[in-house]
């Protein structure tokens, strides 16, 4: 699996284990993630896929390397993404 494919990927447990904000985004503790078997599973390296998140400005919290443990309670949210509007004329 590339960077894309695991940030895709961490936008669907992102979803799956947060909380859904009235302005459309989702957050969850990094402590959520972490120690949640399928993500374990599925990622090998979770903290390096949430930094390449955060880098494309995909993900937000505070600081740069997360922890187990030290940053369980830091939230990590998956910020909003609006829907495109199509130009194209409908058939």
């Amino acid at each position: 699996m590339n960077v894309e494919e695991e940030i895709e990927r961490l936008k669907e447990e992102i979803k799956r284990l947060g909380q859904l904000q009235s302005d459309g985004s989702y957050k969850v503790t990094f402590g959520v993630l972490f120690n949640d078997d399928k993500c374990a599973n599925i990622f090998e390296a979770l903290v390096g896929t949430l930094r390449a998140a955060k880098k494309r400005k995909i993900v937000a919290y505070d600081g740069e390397l997360l922890l187990q443990g030290v940053h369980d309670n830091v939230e990590i949210t998956l910020k909003s993404s609006q829907p495109t509007v199509s130009t194209a004329p409908v058939a």
